[in-house]
């Protein structure tokens, strides 16, 4: 007799209608939307909403729907003349306090989303996506570097004693950085100083000039430091923007310098989400310093300049304080930042590297009782309106997110609180990405079509509905009824492998299509198997029912051999490969799960129900 176990039964159909709702987003398309985030990372709230919808209203812009999901406001309209007229009028009326950008957001009910089914993402030969242009201000990296040798002059030369009058930075004719210079009173001994300085900085070249009143040191960079700290500075964005995509979970992302200066990004699946511009393009740091307890702040405000020695820094709530000029450690310094909870409620735990942690160990214990204050410091580029023109414009904010008494004494590792969850998890990412070496802005920013067009694309699912269409013909043709189950069961096969693409948000790309395709054919191979053993054990005499169990059987071994044979090949291709060879070994590997699956279980399941049981089928419709 011919059966199959209930639960199996159970199994099989429970299996197949989680994957046909699973699968289902894929099939109602996609509507033009429009991200709107908070630049500060909250949820937007019913406030926010309505704001972001009036701004819409004063310009006569028709919205098809809108809802809010976590930190994003997302608006779909009608069509790409409505899209880019609410970009306008979000980014004119509120551009203090959201970020908009173009998007696509996915046509299914809200049931869908609800419940966190998305259709799985495309890959940019197939989607398209967003391409950005950044510019690099490579210069700024070098202006950065010497800087930095003037705070490490100042410092060596206190802690030796040697008084000097100045230390200011040298450049061209063209304004870029070339050095530090360092002036002293009359009489003062140049060669004590120089020799302090460049156990300091040992790669410059020192040069002593006593002859004017005024005597001073000049160490500057050779050509070649220069163009190696500005090649260093686009390696370095490079570097950040990748873990930042990376980050962010975009898939097959594309970072290429072109030319000197310029980063092109091509980010699949992404129409200028609102999320990946604002995190690519913010520079955020730290700064550590302590607070000035020494003078009044109100006082510093009301004269319009802060003491000797300190700067005037105001608090999130517009509070003014006074911290000292003195910066005991930055976020260049940084080893590793994550979002944590704390007692006192969302933070960002901090490790510093060992140089930073012995300074912040120094001060701590100088400094037990006084308030020290984390300072975070971002760097954007906003877009105004001026005189009805759009300009663009840098915009650097520095404010106090912290400002605590030091209760004990620690060095590397702490936590910073006073910031909200979503910037903890945004402030924790920034840091832990990789600063960017040098400030960068988009020159050029456009959604991109897919690269074989839309045409091609049509083309494509064309020809693989074609194909499907005459493999069903023939297995019919040439296995009656048992082709019929066998186009079932391929047609199921598909539908799982694109539940299982969407459950894990795994991009599909054209080598991915090819892998559907030899999934395909690889499941009717199965099937072929199946059926050519059943057809012999048919002509041995054997009755229908036990022919289809033996057939089942004796074709394990061979389907389950050239099964794994080929998963070993797919794992190695995913280990290895990146990009589309990597996207082409997942799709190979789920499908050959989904094969396996549907040919020996859903399959049999169908047979079973048709010729098992209590039935005694004198023929089998095999052909």
């Amino acid at each position: 007799m011919l059966e199959f176990a209930r639960w199996k039964y159970i199994v099989v159909a429970a299996v197949t209608l989680l994957a046909l709702v699973i699968a289902a987003p894929n099939f109602f398309g996609e509507d033009i939307a429009l991200q709107v985030v908070r630049k500060d990372r909250a949820v937007i709230d019913d406030a926010g909403r309505k704001s972001v919808e009036d701004a819409l209203k004063a310009k006569g812009v028709v919205i098809k729907g809108d809802y809010v999901e976590g930190e994003r406001m997302v608006l779909t309209f009608n069509d790409v003349n409505a899209q880019y007229a609410a970009r306008d009028a979000v980014n004119e009326a509120l551009s203090q306090t959201f970020v908009s950008a173009l998007a696509r957001a996915p046509r299914a009910p809200d049931f869908f989303r609800k419940v966190g089914l998305r259709p799985m993402p495309l890959g940019l030969d197939l989607r398209g996506g967003l391409y950005l242009l950044y510019q690099v201000d490579i210069n700024a990296a070098v202006r950065q570097l010497v800087e930095s040798y003037e705070q490490d002059y100042r410092r060596a030369l206190t802690t030796n004693n040697i008084a000097f009058a100045d230390v200011t930075s040298l450049s061209d004719e063209a304004g870029l950085a070339t050095g530090v210079r360092v002036s002293f009173a009359a009489g003062a001994n140049l060669a004590a100083a120089r020799d302090v300085m460049q156990k300091v900085v040992t790669d410059l070249t020192y040069s002593i000039n006593d002859a004017g009143s005024v005597p001073y040191i000049d160490a500057t960079l050779t050509a070649a430091q220069v163009t190696e700290r500005q090649r260093n500075a686009i390696q370095l964005n490079m570097n950040s923007l990748r873990n930042r995509v990376n980050a962010l979970g975009v898939t097959e992302p594309e970072v290429r310098q072109q030319g000197v200066d310029r980063i092109s990004v091509a980010l699949p699946g992404v129409l200028n989400s609102a999320e990946v511009k604002d995190i690519l393009g913010r520079v955020a740091t730290l700064e550590f310093r302590m607070s000035d307890v020494a003078n009044n702040v109100q006082d510093a405000v009301s004269r319009g300049r802060a003491p000797v020695g300190s700067r005037i820094y105001y608090h999130r709530d517009g509070r003014p304080t006074l911290l000292k000029r003195e910066i005991i450690a930055t976020g260049d310094q940084l080893i590793d930042a994550r979002s944590t909870a704390t007692q006192e409620g969302p933070a960002v735990a901090i490790r510093l590297n060992a140089q930073a942690g012995d300074e912040m160990l120094r001060i701590t214990q100088a400094n037990l009782g006084k308030p020290m204050a984390v300072v975070l410091i971002e760097k954007t580029r906003e877009k105004a309106f001026v005189n009805g023109q759009e300009v663009e414009r840098e915009v650097t904010k520095q404010e106090v997110i912290s400002e605590a008494t030091i209760r004990g004494v620690f060095s590397n590792q702490f936590n910073i609180t006073g910031v909200g969850q979503g910037e903890a998890q945004t402030l924790a990412l920034l840091m832990r990405s990789g600063q960017l070496a040098a400030k960068q802005f988009i020159v050029s920013e456009r959604p991109i079509g897919p690269s074989l067009g839309a045409e091609n694309i049509r083309s494509g699912v064309r020809a693989l509905i074609i194909g499907s269409a005459a493999l069903f013909v023939f297995m019919i043709l040439y296995y009656n009824l048992f082709g019929v189950v066998a186009s079932l069961v391929l047609a199921v096969n598909v539908v799982l492998l694109t539940a299982l693409l969407s459950l894990m948000k795994a991009s599909l790309s054209l080598p991915g299509i090819a892998g559907i395709l030899l999934t395909v054919g690889m499941a009717v191979d199965a099937n072929v198997i199946i059926y050519e053993r059943i057809r012999e054990e048919l002509r041995n005499g054997i009755t229908p029912q036990a022919s289809i169990r033996a057939g089942f059987e004796k074709a394990w071994t061979a389907i389950w051999d050239s099964n794994v044979t080929t998963f070993i090949a797919g794992l190695v291709l995913w280990v290895f490969g990146t990009g589309p060879i990597r996207n082409f070994a997942t799709v190979l590997m789920l499908g050959i799960l989904t094969s396996m699956f549907t040919a020996m279980l859903g399959s049999r399941a169908l047979l079973t129900l048709i010729y098992g049981g209590a039935k005694k089928p004198a023929k089998l419709s095999i052909g």
